[in-house]
């Protein structure tokens, strides 16, 4: 069951700090740059559980650029990226705490996704069997083209298709005009943050994923600490705990480790109980840790 993901492959340099920002001075932090990109994650988290995966995005053919792909190919990746001269590689900047992180977005080589870029990852990808869309390619009217046609063209090839909803500022920031132009999907993501954008405020999880099946076929809201709910087109919603860790080092990423965790699972047939619990299982495992990766 080979994934495509679609979606920005990026440099994270990723600054975790300790207690408040000293605004205008000097705060103690620890920095790490490597690999970043929601959907880049999610590819790297499939790949590091052994599920055959591909990767279609864009980046410049430069050093970044580089050693982003690398990373990827050791996790297990296969890329279809294009390389663009004369372009750089994405960055984000992520300020982060063990609760909160702030981002900074240069999307650089992301923006110029093009529908052939993705054409080329599933005639690629003969045994792909689902798409997994970053809503962040949605997000940017450059490359929001190749974000409809990679959900449009993985359906007409018989592809079930998910959607993270990736970001509630944009979402909040496009409104109705965004739903509007996407096309109907098997799975979606949200945060709570993200669910309450898009089916109102309030409501718990369970109430959220309910509320959003008029969005897509079925539905996962994440909620942290307090686990996550799926709800589908038949049977009750369906809720787990999180797994607890020690101490939540970086939140950064932990989103796309636990759409990986569950779709490694949900596409072999598991139930939504199980699904959950293996996102909940690497999601786990990204807030231990500093950067998005595995």
């Amino acid at each position: 069951m080979t994934v495509i993901v679609v979606g920005d492959v990026v440099t994270d340099i990723v600054t975790v700090h300790e207690g408040p920002l000293a605004i205008g001075s000097d705060t103690l932090a620890s920095v790490r740059i490597g690999g970043g990109g929601s959907a880049a994650n999610t590819a790297a988290w499939l790949g590091s559980v052994g599920h055959p995966v591909t990767f279609a995005g864009v980046a410049g053919d430069d050093e970044p650029g580089t050693a982003r792909l690398a990373e990827l190919a050791a996790a297990g990746v296969t890329t279809t990226v294009r390389r663009v001269p004369g372009v750089a590689t994405g960055t984000v900047v992520v300020l982060a705490s063990d609760a909160e992180r702030t981002m900074f977005t240069d999307r650089g080589a992301n923006r110029l996704l093009s529908p052939a870029d993705v054409d080329r990852a599933l005639d690629a990808t003969p045994a792909g069997r689902h798409l997994h869309l970053s809503a962040y390619v949605l997000f940017d009217p450059d490359c929001a083209p190749a974000g409809r046609h990679a959900l449009r063209a993985a359906r007409d090839r018989g592809l079930t298709t998910s959607l993270d909803a990736a970001s509630a500022a944009p979402l909040q920031r496009l409104g109705n005009a965004f739903w509007s132009s996407v096309p109907p999907v098997d799975l979606l993501f949200a945060n709570l943050d993200e669910a309450r954008v898009l089916a109102g405020p309030g409501g718990t999880a369970t109430e959220l994923a309910a509320a959003l099946l008029d969005r897509a076929l079925a539905v996962v809201v994440k909620s942290g600490a307090d686990g996550a709910a799926w709800a589908g087109p038949s049977g009750p919603p369906v809720c787990v705990p999180s797994v607890q860790v020690a101490r939540v080092i970086d939140p950064t990423g932990a989103g796309d480790a636990f759409a990986a965790g569950f779709l490694a699972s949900w596409l072999t047939g598991a139930p939504p109980a199980d699904a959950l619990g293996n996102g909940a299982r690497l999601g786990a495992l990204a807030v231990a840790r500093v950067g998005g990766r595995p």
